[in-house]
């Protein structure tokens, strides 16, 4: 029996309504906020994510899906934003006038060791603005995720916030982070030690509990950052306050991807454990020109469609079900129930009926099963008079309808 891969999952019946409801959501708060959706490819040339990425990130190093086709190296998507960009700048879609707003919904891949509310093969809903570098659109990317959540009957989560500069202002936390933590090497753990050379900032971001209370020691604050980027900051944090939305400054709050400059975001939930962050998001304003398009500010975020579910009141919802279930009794009712059932569907009611040949008591039993709204039987005698039994598997009342006024009356219970 063949089973599906570590870290991937099966999204069943039960569950798939839930899912369609997140992405139904998503797609009418998107419209409010005048997003429009874009498409890019699963599969992109390998180097995309090199560059974009950063080749010492942890994505790259140890959780990219490679594919070698000959000369070529493809691989999986492991995040939107950089396929987003390349799609942006190929498409000349930088050459338009005008800010644009993108949403996209779909599944994402990484090779890491699979654990609660992280799989190889996830799915992400997110957004990215490109043309803009003004500290107000910050401020709506961010009332966007916060309405997104309200929406999707997610509460006790925070959101968390930091700047992390310009590129000179990085530079510059770079060389404080490099003297402060020089005399501290040895008591880093094995990956941070790895970390100090290759792609210092991470460890602001590691879980290791002796890490964590070295970084606090360092009193990190805003003194790597120029007066634009503070000022731009306290702009961003003004208008999150004019719209009454709640979040914490975390100064050692970093993303692990290279493009990330000035404002950086992230949306964390007590009841994921220890991987509790359900999205995350910030600023790349130079991203694109890095993709070979023009110098643009450029903000997004995504949010993890599994955490997602592990914390919204939407989880676990059932189908609204208002299926009508055809059950014929005999060959000339058979044939006559096929032409009853498709004029349901043909007028837009849900209906199905028993191909298994069940009698009587199993038919009633399958639509008992399947939470049928209402059950028609039809028989000999029924289309001797025109009329089907009509019955109400809620109250069990039972009466004859006139074919001709079926639908009608369908349509007035509904």
């Amino acid at each position: 029996m063949f089973k599906r891969v570590p870290g991937t999952k099966d999204i069943l019946v039960q569950e798939v309504y839930s899912w369609q409801e997140i992405e139904k959501i998503s797609r009418s708060v998107f419209s409010i906020f005048n997003y429009c959706e874009i498409r890019p490819p699963v599969i992109e040339d390998a180097s995309l994510f090199n560059r974009s990425l950063g080749e010492f990130t942890e994505i790259v190093q140890k959780q990219m899906f490679l594919i070698r086709n000959q000369e070529d190296l493809y691989a999986l998507r492991p995040e939107g934003t950089a396929s987003i960009v390349r799609a942006y700048v190929e498409n000349n879609l930088d050459k338009t006038a005008g800010l644009k707003k993108f949403y996209y919904m779909g599944p994402m891949f990484r090779l890491e060791r699979p654990q609660k509310g992280r799989l190889r093969q996830f799915h992400h809903i997110g957004i990215e603005v490109i043309g803009s570098s003004q500290a107000e659109v910050d401020v709506e990317v961010i009332s966007l995720a916060d309405k997104l959540l309200k929406s999707y009957q997610v509460s006790g989560y925070e959101i968390k916030i930091n700047t992390l500069g310009c590129v000179k202002d990085k530079k510059e936390l770079v060389n404080l982070l490099q003297k402060d933590l020089r005399g501290k090497l040895d008591s880093l753990c094995p990956e941070c030690k790895v970390r100090f050379d290759h792609n210092i900032l991470r460890i602001l971001d590691c879980k290791n509990e002796s890490c964590k209370k070295i970084i606090e020691e360092l009193s990190i604050g805003d003194r790597h950052l120029c007066e634009d980027c503070k000022n731009h900051f306290k702009r961003v944090l003004t208008g999150l306050d004019a719209l009454k939305i709640k979040y914490e400054v975390l100064p050692t709050l970093v993303r692990g991807l290279d493009y990330y400059t000035q404002t950086v975001f992230e949306v964390k939930h007590k009841d994921l454990g220890s991987q509790d962050a359900i999205g995350a998001g910030g600023r790349y304003d130079n991203l694109v020109k890095e993709l070979g398009g023009e110098q643009t500010g450029a903000i997004g975020f995504a949010f993890g469609v599994e955490r997602l579910m592990l914390v919204s009141k939407l989880q676990n919802q059932k189908i609204p079900k208002n299926l009508v279930f055809v059950i014929t009794l005999g060959d000339e009712a058979k044939a006559q129930g096929l032409v009853l059932l498709n004029n349901l569907r043909n007028a837009g009611i849900p209906a199905d009926t028993d191909y298994e040949g069940k009698s009587l008591k199993g038919a009633m039993r399958l639509a008992n099963d399947l939470e049928a709204k209402y059950v028609l039987i039809l028989g000999d005698n029924e289309i001797k008079k025109n009329v089907v039994m009509l019955k109400d598997m809620a109250s069990g009342e039972q009466k004859e309808i006139g074919i001709s006024n079926l639908i009608s009356e369908l349509r007035s219970n509904s």
